[in-house]
């Protein structure tokens, strides 16, 4: 999980105004927070409610930054960051695309050493690049089947690693 959010939710705080310093500061506070209460959540069964957890904790610990900061004549947190807490706010649309993307692109580095260069090329020109199994394994030199079982071996693995972080 650190390895994961901790770049995505230090640039979150960079984007709204934090220096990298204090960004790893915040960064740290919300995935202790998170750990913690981890326990308590209970998934509702809506697509990105993990996403939209995680996304509050982030906006209030940003929040919680700027108002710590009120004394030194800093602005409080930017106004667009408010509208994080509408699910339907261009803000919250944007949160949620930049996670789930971010989050697939971790997944995905964490989890291709564990497969060999053809399986994981196979995986990626059908699965990522689209391209029609035959083709691959054409250009591969493998058969389809080799191919749509890289496909499913790769996708296997990133739900288990990913359970409950993309929706």
């Amino acid at each position: 999980m650190v390895e994961i959010y901790t770049p995505f939710i230090k640039r979150w705080a960079q984007r709204n105004g934090i220096q990298p310093a204090d960004a790893d500061d915040i960064s740290q506070e919300v995935l202790a927070d998170v750990l913690r209460r981890l326990p308590e959540f209970e998934h509702s069964g809506r697509t990105g409610a993990f996403r939209r957890w995680l996304g509050i904790i982030v906006f209030h610990r940003i929040v919680d930054f700027w108002r710590s900061r009120k004394d030194r004549q800093i602005e409080l947190a930017p106004p667009d960051l408010l509208s994080l807490e509408d699910p339907a706010s261009e803000l919250s649309r944007e949160w949620d695309a930049e996670h789930d993307l971010h989050v697939m692109q971790r997944l995905l580095a964490l989890v291709e050493p564990e497969f060999t260069e053809t399986t994981w090329q196979a995986f990626r020109r059908q699965a990522i690049d689209n391209i029609r199994p035959a083709d691959v394994a054409a250009g591969l030199g493998v058969s389809v089947n080799a191919v749509l079982l890289a496909k499913f071996r790769v996708l296997k693995r990133l739900r288990e690693e990913s359970s409950g972080m993309i929706d």
